[in-house]
């Protein structure tokens, strides 16, 4: 049983190693669960409708949505947990869309009250591929979803992801990227680390 987190910036391929990620651990575990964020549900779709806006306030409203919608979907682990071998959130890090100070502030108050979760995956992808990914998709954009947009919060995040993440390379064949996963999950590290587990994960959500 574990939950694991995979993020980095919009378009790239956090959803597509995510699926990828459930579908080994279906084999090797048992049924997986992916909750991308933002959610379907109310306070999620609030949220990513105020990123096409281009004012501060509006950004500021964006990521108070998205942390209300994590906090719902933390408090729906524990039912997950009852139905699921493993659980999978797609997007962790909620305030990288913040102004620098600010961002760091709340990142800093976060970390001391949501709970860790076992695995932290980074999806590795330059700026200027996952603009041209996005802009494949054919969808309105938001609106950092630009170069200078997607590099100015892969450096507030990679800034603010300090310790405990591992970088998943998405920049080669699928093949390759599902190979690291694989590698990732029958790492001497994940398995020491499943024997003894020492983050609030393991107390909240899974007694």
């Amino acid at each position: 049983m574990g939950w694991y987190v995979v993020d980095r910036i919009d378009g790239s391929g956090k959803n597509t190693v995510a699926d990828m990620l459930a579908d080994i651990l279906k084999e090797e575990e048992g049924d997986s669960f992916v909750q991308s964020r933002p959610s379907d549900r109310v306070l999620g779709r609030v949220a990513r409708s105020l990123l096409y806006k281009e004012n501060r306030m509006a950004i500021i409203m964006a990521t108070f949505f998205y942390i209300t919608d994590l906090v719902g979907s933390l408090f729906r682990l524990r039912h997950w947990y009852r139905i699921h071998d493993d659980v999978i959130f797609v997007r962790y890090n909620v305030v990288a869309y913040l102004p620098d100070m600010l961002a760091e502030l709340v990142y800093g108050i976060l970390a001391r009250l949501l709970p860790v979760p076992d695995d932290l995956l980074l999806v590795d992808l330059p700026p200027q591929t996952a603009a041209e990914r996005i802009i494949e998709r054919g969808y309105i954009r938001e609106v950092f979803e630009t170069i200078d947009g997607l590099e100015d919060i892969q450096t507030r995040m990679l800034r603010l992801s300090k310790n405990g993440w591992t970088i998943i390379d998405n920049g080669n064949e699928i093949e390759n990227v599902k190979r690291q996963l694989i590698t990732y999950l029958e790492s001497e590290q994940q398995s020491l680390y499943r024997e003894c587990p020492s983050n609030a994960s393991e107390i909240l959500w899974k007694n």
